[in-house]
């Protein structure tokens, strides 16, 4: 069970009206920090059900039903936006795109303390429930985690369970902004947030979602098919509102792709896909798309993503260059994940010098200088008892010039 409330909260309330959020975000709005969370539904839709917002400060706890017949969140989408107060989240992405979805813009002032966490050397994406324990000692009540957010009325012990999540998450950012600030890494964490904070993050562009299918071929007649119909999957998806891969999952669509059929029978064939869908107007939508994909000419076809073709680095060189990454996020309390992603590491082996992050800033104090010193033979690697340390050595030496024949 989770320990109390520290005292000072007051117990939640729960906000059904117009006129009682505006006066909770207007005393919110006078505060320096406010938590926020949410809870949604999503399993059976494409955008996401928003049903409850959870806002505390050290004087509001309350669980918003967004569901209240008549409820205007006009007023929280100010709160939102109010660049005096500071919105704290925990992996903030979801809640994020709900609020951009619903207001527009990407709540700011933005503090996520997971990316926070990360930054203060908890590892990679760290689980709520493991950051407040390690933190305030508290531990979370799990009963309600696959509550039916959507159904009401909601009980007490529900409310309780949401208003939880923002009243920890207050001791959480406290401690960890102080951590971060006396070890001199709050702009970091800004750095950071840049990804969270671009409106574009949440709103991906259909004629790109083929790549992240990860299509295993460099055939480009292929890959036109794949992006046209990964793109109408997408589109139909949201028309329909339904998840894109409850309609067609992504093998399939990457075999639709390959043998790109042109009638009700050859789609019928493909795994996966029901005479019905072949037949009906979904299907017909598809070969619709596959056809016009087809018409696409040679030259305006996609490459194969990046790096396909591409040398493969020596195994041994990344193995080294990823033991040194460790070290080095050991040494300085921070995630290997942010400093460094498998990408950038194949490419610091492949490259003599990469235009990447890890060489940039911070990353390249923690680890990117380093990095290119062992590529140089200007480190070593050994061990001191349980740990790795750096071996600094002299450069090679150059072969002395031979003399000069006398004139």
């Amino acid at each position: 069970m989770s320990r109390p409330v520290r005292a000072e909260f007051p117990p939640p309330s729960l906000i059904t009206t117009t006129s009682d959020l505006a006066a909770l975000c207007e005393r919110l709005r006078r505060e320096r920090f406010v938590t926020v969370d949410t809870e949604f539904m999503r399993e059976r839709t494409y955008w996401p059900e928003l049903c409850l917002v959870q806002l505390a400060s050290d004087t509001d706890v309350a669980v918003v039903d967004a569901l209240a017949p008549g409820l205007d969140l006009a007023s929280l989408g100010e709160l939102l936006a109010d660049p005096a107060v500071e919105k704290v989240f925990h992996a903030a992405r979801q809640d994020i795109e709900i609020f951009v979805l619903r207001f527009g813009a990407v709540p700011s002032p933005l503090f996520d303390t997971q990316v926070a966490a990360m930054v203060a050397g908890f590892g990679d994406q760290v689980g709520y429930d493991a950051l407040v324990s390690a933190l305030t000692g508290s531990r979370i009540d799990k009963a309600h985690r696959f509550s039916d957010w959507s159904a009401r009325p909601l009980s007490p012990a529900q409310i309780a369970y949401a208003a939880a999540d923002v009243t920890h998450l207050r001791r959480v950012y406290e401690r960890l902004r102080a951590r971060l600030e006396k070890e001199g890494r709050l702009d970091w964490v800004k750095e950071e947030m840049a990804l969270l904070c671009d409106p574009a993050t949440y709103h991906p562009d259909p004629e790109h979602l083929w790549e992240r299918l990860h299509p295993r071929t460099s055939n480009r007649r292929i890959l036109g098919t794949l992006k046209a119909i990964a793109a109408w999957r997408e589109h139909e998806a949201q028309r329909a509102n339904i998840p894109r891969n409850r309609m067609l999952k992504d093998e399939i669509l990457v075999e639709i792709a390959a043998i790109a059929p042109e009638t009700p029978e050859a789609l019928a064939r493909a795994r996966g896909v029901t005479r019905g869908f072949a037949e009906g107007r979904m299907g017909a939508s598809l070969l619709a798309a596959i056809a016009e994909a087809r018409a696409i000419p040679d030259s305006e076809l996609p490459l194969p993503p990046a790096g396909r073709d591409h040398p493969r680095p020596s195994p041994a060189l990344v193995s080294l260059l990823k033991v040194l990454l460790a070290a080095q996020c050991e040494q300085h309390h921070v995630a290997p994940k942010l400093v460094a992603t498998s990408d950038d590491i194949d490419r610091l082996a492949l490259e003599e010098a990469p235009a990447i992050p890890t060489l940039q800033g911070w990353r390249n104090d923690v680890f990117g200088r380093d990095a290119m010193a062992l590529k140089a033979g200007h480190i070593a690697l050994g061990v001191a008892g349980r740990h790795i340390r750096l071996i600094r050595t002299e450069p090679p030496e150059q072969p002395a010039s031979p003399p000069v024949p006398p004139a």
